[in-house]
């Protein structure tokens, strides 16, 4: 039986494919270790990525002049990614500290709206409580994080780490089915 090409050369690279997921378990299990570790190190590369955006975009003002002078709103977006970016080297823990506040609360105003659905859709839609209990969670989860920023910032590390290690998993698993048809078809 002829397989697609691509499966092929898949197969033929498998190690690869389970290198990666390897990586991933392992950032998966160090993200739910040393979840602090991870959000500082995801804290100043989001340093790094805001300042050279920064740096590029009032680069692209500069030589974007409209009648001789450069274009202003680039020129700010420029400086609040430098801005963003010294911020996020020089106080990682407040740069976290202003994500966490964002997503809870993204998180209290979801739930709040989510709950509003859910009680007039109470008459058109069946099982609305289901809406209305992932509004409540997702209020719980906002003030939580609110109340104690520390177990939010856990909290979204072992998401990730959690993330990770299931990802590297399948990714192991698949690189196990090609080795398998790769051989199989040698």
């Amino acid at each position: 039986m002829s397989q697609h090409p691509l499966w092929q050369a898949l197969g033929r690279h498998w190690k690869w494919i389970a290198l990666r997921g390897v990586a991933a378990v392992l950032f998966g299990i160090l993200a739910m270790v040393w979840p602090g570790i991870v959000l500082t190190v995801m804290v100043l590369f989001f340093g790094a990525y805001a300042f050279v955006d920064g740096l590029f975009t009032l680069i692209a003002a500069a030589q974007m002049r409209e009648s001789g002078r450069p274009l202003w709103p680039l020129v700010l977006v420029g400086l609040l990614g430098i801005a963003a970016g010294l911020v996020a080297f020089f106080w990682p823990q407040l740069t976290a500290l202003g994500l966490l506040m964002l997503i809870a609360g993204w998180a209290l105003v979801m739930g709040v709206l989510q709950i509003i659905a859910a009680i007039r859709l109470r008459k058109a839609l069946q099982n609305e409580w289901w809406l209305g209990l992932s509004g409540a969670v997702s209020v719980l989860f906002g003030v939580l994080m609110i109340a104690n920023p520390g177990a939010g910032a856990i909290a979204v590390a072992w998401v990730i780490g959690a993330y990770s290690v299931f990802f590297g998993v399948l990714l192991i698993l698949l690189a196990l089915r090609l080795r398998k048809t790769s051989t199989f078809n040698a």
